[in-house]
C-alpha cells in the first residue's frame, strides 16, 4: 500500500471518528435538554401525563401504593428536582416528608406550582386538623378539572420546547373526560338517599368529595388530615357513639394503608358495619384497580354507592 493510499485511509477513518463523535455529542446534547417536569404525588402524575403527552418527560416521584404523607425521595430523585423545567406538587402540607426538596428546589431557580392551594381549598371542618387546609382537593373532579388548567398553562409558560397548542388540546380533552366523571359520580350518587348520605373514613380526606355530592361526614378513625396521627381510645368511643347515632352501614378504609383501626373500631364498639376499602391517597399498580385517577374515582364512587345502599 502506498504511502498516498495509507494516508487517505486515515484521513477517511478520522473523517468517520468526527463524525461518530459529533452524532453522539448531538444526542447527548437533544437528551440532556429535553423538557423535564418533575412531579411529587401519583395521582398529580397521571394528570400532568395526561396534559403534557410527548412533550416532554415526566418524572413521577411516589410510588403506586404509597402514603403520600410519608413517601420520601433518593438523592438522584432530588436532584432531579433542582434539574427540572418545573416541578408540580400537591401543597397545603400534604407531602411532609418531600417539601424541603421542593423548597430546595425552588431556591435553585426551578418553578414550582402548588397546585392544591390554586384550587379553592377548603379547610378541615373537625378533628385534630379542624381549621386547617385540607390538601385531598382530588376528591373532586370539579377541582381537579381546574387544577388540569392550572398545570398545562405552567408547563406552557415555563417549559421551553414544549408545543404550546398540544399541550392545551391535551388540557382540553382531558378536562372534557373529568367533565364526564363529574356527570357520572353526580347521577351515581343521586341513588343514595339522604338519609344514608353519611360517611365515616380512616382519617379526613372526603371532605371535598362529601361537600361536591351532598354527603355528611360522621367522622374518621384517625380524627386528623393525615395518616401519620394516631386516635386515642376516647376518639374511638366518641366515633362509635356517632356512627350508632347516625345508623350508617359502612366505614370506608384508606386501600393504600391498612384498615386495622377500622376493624378495631367495628369490633371493641360492637357496631354492625362493613368496612369497605376505597382508593384514596394514591394509584395503584396497573390492572389492580386504580392505575390512573379516572379508573381510582369510578371505582370510588361504585363502592361508596355499593356500601351505602347495599343493606
Amino acid at each position: 500500500m502506498t504511502a498516498t493510499r495509507r494516508a487517505g485511509n486515515v484521513s477517511l477513518l478520522l473523517l468517520l471518528l468526527l463524525c461518530l463523535l459529533a452524532t453522539a455529542t448531538g444526542c447527548a446534547t437533544e437528551q440532556r435538554h429535553r423538557p423535564s417536569v418533575v412531579v411529587t404525588t401519583n395521582i398529580l402524575g397521571d394528570l400532568t401525563r395526561n396534559v403534557v403527552g410527548d412533550e416532554a418527560e415526566v418524572t413521577v416521584l411516589m410510588q403506586p401504593g404509597a402514603d403520600p404523607h410519608s413517601f420520601g425521595v433518593s438523592a438522584p430523585q432530588a436532584a432531579a428536582m433542582e434539574q427540572a423545567d418545573l416541578v408540580v406538587h400537591n401543597g397545603l402540607g400534604l407531602e411532609e416528608n418531600v417539601l424541603r426538596h421542593v423548597e430546595a428546589a425552588r431556591d435553585s431557580g426551578v418553578p414550582t406550582l402548588a397546585v392544591g392551594e390554586s384550587v379553592d381549598p377548603m379547610t378541615y371542618a373537625g378533628g385534630e386538623s379542624a381549621g386547617q387546609p385540607d390538601p385531598h382537593f382530588w376528591t373532586d373532579p370539579v377541582r381537579v378539572r381546574k387544577a388540569v388548567r392550572l398545570i398545562g398553562d405552567r408547563v406552557v409558560r415555563h417549559v421551553e420546547g414544549v408545543d404550546a397548542a398540544a399541550v392545551r388540546k391535551n388540557a382540553e380533552r382531558y378536562g372534557a373526560e373529568l367533565a364526564g366523571l363529574h356527570t357520572s359520580m353526580r347521577d351515581a350518587f343521586a341513588s343514595v338517599p339522604a338519609d344514608r348520605r353519611r360517611l365515616v373514613t380512616n382519617h379526613h380526606v372526603f371532605g371535598y368529595l362529601a361537600d361536591r355530592y351532598g354527603f355528611r361526614v360522621v367522622g374518621a378513625v384517625i380524627p386528623s388530615g393525615t395518616t401519620l396521627a394516631s386516635p386515642s381510645a376516647s376518639d374511638l368511643d366518641s366515633l362509635a357513639t356517632a356512627v350508632r347515632k347516625a345508623g350508617v352501614p359502612a366505614i370506608f378504609a384508606d386501600s393504600s394503608q391498612p384498615d386495622r383501626l377500622a376493624q378495631v373500631l367495628k369490633r371493641e364498639s360492637g357496631i354492625d358495619v362493613d368496612v369497605v376499602p376505597l382508593f384514596s391517597e394514591s394509584l395503584t399498580p396497573k390492572g389492580q384497580g386504580a392505575a390512573t385517577y379516572l379508573q381510582m374515582m369510578r371505582a370510588n364512587t361504585e363502592a361508596i354507592t355499593k356500601g351505602l345502599t347495599s343493606r
